[in-house]
């Protein structure tokens, strides 16, 4: 029998979106979880292990602990923003049960894998990249030095082991959905843009794409495309169906699900016979071809990451993309009845008051269903992150999140300060939602579906009070430099 062995998706800040399930760890403007897919593959191929997704089930830091007490190895995905408390988490697990062994995964101890260690006694080893072969070595009982793409200590020293090829055959893999339904509650995940209730899944691995700011082709999943088979697909897509008869949409959460156009069409020439509906993630390259084959196999929406609207930004972040493709894209999916949900950054190289103006604009033109608007994180590992630090532009001593987990403006440039930043993302929304276009949408769905008309009145109570917590910082940031630049004359 192999360890018995508990993959942990952390309890941290209230409502945070973490490591596990986001490639943007953070608590949301509005309460939203996705699943925990990469747990969720090794959870799958050891005997009497466990998946425990902690911030959607609402499992405390002190009912972790006591279900740890049962295991000998803890497998726990981190992120940048969560780490210090896993530690801490990690370490009162370690104190109530001495003998467990404890290993961190994800992309934050994929880039410092020393400093993390150092920074806990009580991590045992951490996973480099992907980790599901890694892991299920260790606890199948394989010697540390033995086992390929982790680092531990020895002898007062770090030691690395080499790298870990990346896995081709992702056929060979358990498919999730059955975890799912073997450790979670699929009713306590929720995205504002999906459907109620949702289920998560990937169908490849790895992006080709180059873009600087993107945490996870960097640092986890590789750039190099693997995709499974469309028949495996389309076999656990079947099951799914029948394991979840009141789920109504499926999302396909790849790097970049419809990249490879030929695929693409003969996956969803095998997903069209089951009648799903189903979205998936896409970027602005895809043609109409391809999205036509897409609507016809059941696709409702997609998330598109459009980024910016100024084309100096786009080539800046080496988004691959141009604003006229992304102009005729939208007009595609408007035409088909693809719903589209926009995801744009501001903060990213190149960013001025002018470029944020600018990318408002595109956005109203472009009049997509929703949007977010998220501020530049520049995480460790990333090509932005080496920019940001070899120019100075993270601001000293400023969080990625506050105490609540929500996204802080970590990077500045000359003319355009953090509180700038985080006033133009309200402002964004502001713009954005608050025109008679989108105020109809909204009002729409809230007059004909008493069930959504709950959902966005929670939602909106939660997006306002945030919205007021960002304004209070803007407004004391703001104070306090006005004061520190009224001291400075005096000490002169």
């Amino acid at each position: 029998m192999p360890l018995k062995t508990l993959f942990l998706n952390p309890p941290s800040f209230e409502n945070f979106d973490g490591g596990a399930s986001s490639r943007w760890p953070a608590t949301r403007e509005i309460e939203s979880y996705w699943y925990p897919v990469w747990l969720a593959y090794p959870a799958g191929m050891l005997e009497g292990a466990r998946l425990l997704d902690a911030p959607p089930h609402h499992v405390s830091a002190d009912e972790t602990i006591n279900i740890a007490r049962d295991y000998e190895f803890l497998v726990l995905f981190t992120s940048t923003p969560g780490f210090p408390g896993d530690i801490r988490l990690v370490t009162k697990i370690k104190e109530a049960n001495p003998n467990i062994k404890i290993a961190f995964v994800g992309p934050h101890v994929t880039v410092l894998p020393e400093k993390s260690l150092k920074d806990c006694p009580a991590i045992d080893f951490v996973c480099r990249k992907e980790f599901d072969h890694t892991v299920v070595e260790f606890a199948e009982g394989k010697p540390l030095e033995e086992i390929a793409g982790i680092s531990y200590r020895k002898n007062g020293s770090v030691v690395h082991t080499p790298d870990r090829p990346e896995i081709q055959d992702l056929d060979s893999l358990p498919h999730v959905t059955d975890v799912y339904k073997r450790d979670l509650d699929v009713t306590r995940y929720n995205v504002p843009f999906l459907l109620y209730p949702f289920v998560s899944l990937y169908s490849t691995r790895g992006c080709p794409a180059q873009c600087t700011f993107c945490l996870w082709p960097q640092t986890l999943s590789g750039h190099p495309w693997r995709k499974r088979s469309t028949d495996d697909v389309a076999r656990e897509m079947a099951k799914a169906k029948q394991l979840w008869p009141d789920v109504r949409e499926f999302f396909f959460d790849d790097d970049t699900f419809n990249i490879q156009k030929a695929r693409t069409v003969e996956l969803c020439a095998k997903l069209k016979p089951l009648g799903l509906t189903w979205s998936c993630t896409s970027r602005v390259t895809t043609d109409y071809e391809t999205l036509k084959a897409m609507k016809e196999a059941g696709c409702r929406l997609l998330i598109v990451g459009y980024e910016s609207g100024d084309q100096q930004i786009l080539k800046n972040i080496k988004k691959g993309a141009t604003v006229e493709r992304a102009r005729q894209f939208t007009k595609d999916c408007h035409k088909l009845g693809l719903v589209v949900h926009g995801d744009f950054i501001l903060g990213l190289p190149g960013e001025t008051h002018e470029t944020i103006e600018n990318t408002i604009q595109f956005a109203k033109e472009l009049d997509v269903e929703t949007i977010q608007v998220s501020v530049a994180h520049a995480y460790p590992g990333t090509e932005l992150y080496d920019y940001a630090m070899k120019n100075g532009f993270i601001v000293a001593d400023t969080k990625m999140v506050d105490d609540g987990g929500h996204q802080m403006a970590q990077i500045q440039y000359p003319g355009l300060p953090a509180d700038d930043l985080m006033e133009a993302v309200h402002r964004f929304y502001d713009e954005y939602y608050f025109r008679p276009k989108a105020v109809f949408r909204i009002l729409r769905k809230a007059v004909f579906n008493n069930v959504e008309r709950k959902r966005l009145y929670k939602e909106a109570k939660s997006f306002m009070k945030l919205r007021a917590a960002r304004h209070k910082w803007v407004q004391e940031k703001r104070e306090k430099d006005d004061s520190t630049a009224a001291i400075q004359p005096a000490k002169a």
